[in-house]
């Protein structure tokens, strides 16, 4: 079992991260000591242990203590802020035959019969006419997405459940007549304002609140551990290594569950932005930049799929991780993930350095597994890059579940590898 305080501060963070922004917060609350730095400003003296935001994304990282070389490499670890979820539109007022209703927009690749009969909050980033955001999150039951009776279909459950996200994925959060700008006064309310915002990006979300289960309390149960437990790790990995000739490095990217083409997602501009900066405040460069880069290395930490008891026969039969037997490493001969035989072999080492076991993810040939930020992030900077997870069921799902020695298992395997094993 893991430490409780570690148990503890991983259910914390998972609760206090409703929305990519609040994520953020949450990790920089973590990352006491390191220095906040505004992409806006001059970087001319870069402390050994900064931070940058951008949006929904950070990039923090940790020198060693005294000189290091301006082409020193770099050690990173990668995970994502987003979760797929249900985003409200920005002209939400909906509704019909006595129901105010709340229209929203799928984001990601949700799995839509688990946000049914949920009560849901709602949180995010609120804009106002001059560009000021302000966080919000209303963590208490706000809407609700009601599943049809059984006796008004009576053969769901010998034919399944069909949903059009469109008509059926509506959430009701209330009686009456639907009024346009009713939901932005009431937003302003919740969140202190003057005036309505002019624009919101905000999601729904389960509250009810992670938690451990089990009868041997080997489980942990919770929304958006898809890939907030990774965050999570990451954060406290750079907190516990100690690099000693190279610059540990986590970056969490927002927008991978979209395709990560954006300002803030993997496929942008921001993790190579920060890097350069770095070897440049250390009077480095492009040369040293390069040189910085083809000798760096780094792990793309996002959720594996668990073998799942029930369905045993959609797994690869001789690549079936168990919950709470280590991180996975994610294999994919057609690069939907990054692992190579040394990349493979690196985090390894560094799993055997932590004494923490590790495992191995292949998905059946006749069925294509999904992606990471691990390919793309390879492919912007040219780091070799390993991609691993901790195993889980339920992916995509309103509230997932994991183990609860995995966690730990990851923390240190990826500590481990930014510290250099």
């Amino acid at each position: 079992m893991p430490t409780p305080d570690a148990l503890d501060d991983l259910i914390t963070y998972l609760d206090a991260s409703p929305s990519p922004w609040h994520a953020v917060e949450s990790t920089l609350e973590r990352l006491d000591g390191f220095a906040l730095l505004d992409e806006a400003d001059a970087w001319s003296d870069v402390p050994a242990r900064g931070v940058a935001v951008r949006g929904g994304a950070l990039v923090a990282w940790r020198m060693p203590e005294g000189p290091i070389a301006a082409h020193a490499p770099f050690r990173l670890v990668g995970a994502h802020t987003d979760s797929p979820c249900l985003r409200l539109k920005p002209r939400p007022d909906t509704g019909g035959h006595g129901w105010r209703q709340l229209g929203v927009e799928v984001y990601g690749g949700i799995l839509n019969n688990s946000w049914l009969d949920r009560d849901l909050g709602i949180a995010g980033r609120l804009v106002g006419g001059d560009g000021t955001a302000t966080l919000v999150n209303v963590a208490e039951p706000v809407a609700r997405v009601p599943q049809l009776a059984v006796h008004l279909d009576r053969d769901v459950n010998s034919n399944g459940l069909t949903l059009d996200p469109q008509q059926h994925l509506t959430p009701v959060w209330g009686l009456g007549t639907p009024t346009p700008g009713e939901f932005a006064l009431w937003l302003a309310g919740q969140a202190d304002l003057d005036t309505p915002p002019s624009w919101w990006e905000l999601c729904l979300y389960d509250v009810q609140g992670a938690a451990v289960l089990g009868a041997d309390q080997s489980l942990l149960a919770s929304g958006r551990l898809d890939n907030l437990l990774s965050c999570w790790a990451a954060t406290r990995a750079l907190l516990d290594a100690e690099p000693s000739d190279h610059v540990a490095v986590i970056v969490l990217n927002d927008h991978e569950e979209v395709g990560s083409s954006s300002a803030t997602g993997a496929a942008g501009p921001f993790l190579q932005a920060v890097l350069e900066r770095l070897v440049a405040a250390r009077g480095g460069t492009d040369d040293d930049l390069h040189r910085a880069l083809v000798a760096s290395a780094c792990v793309s930490a996002d959720n594996a799929h668990a073998v799942h008891p029930n369905y045993p026969e959609r797994h690869e039969p001789g690549h079936r991780p168990a919950v709470n037997g280590g991180p996975a490493l994610k294999v994919n001969s057609n690069q939907r993930y990054a692992t190579s035989g040394t990349t493979a072999a690196a985090f390894q080492r560094a799993c055997e350095a932590a004494d923490v076991p590790w495992q191995v993810f292949v998905s059946r040939n006749n069925m294509p597994c999904g992606s990471t930020i691990g390919p793309i992030t390879s492919t912007r900077l040219g780091i070799p890059t390993a991609d691993v997870g901790v195993p889980q069921l339920s992916m995509h799902s309103a509230r997932e579940l994991c183990g609860t020695d995995d966690p730990v298992h990851l923390v240190a395997a990826a500590a481990a590898f930014l510290a250099g094993a």
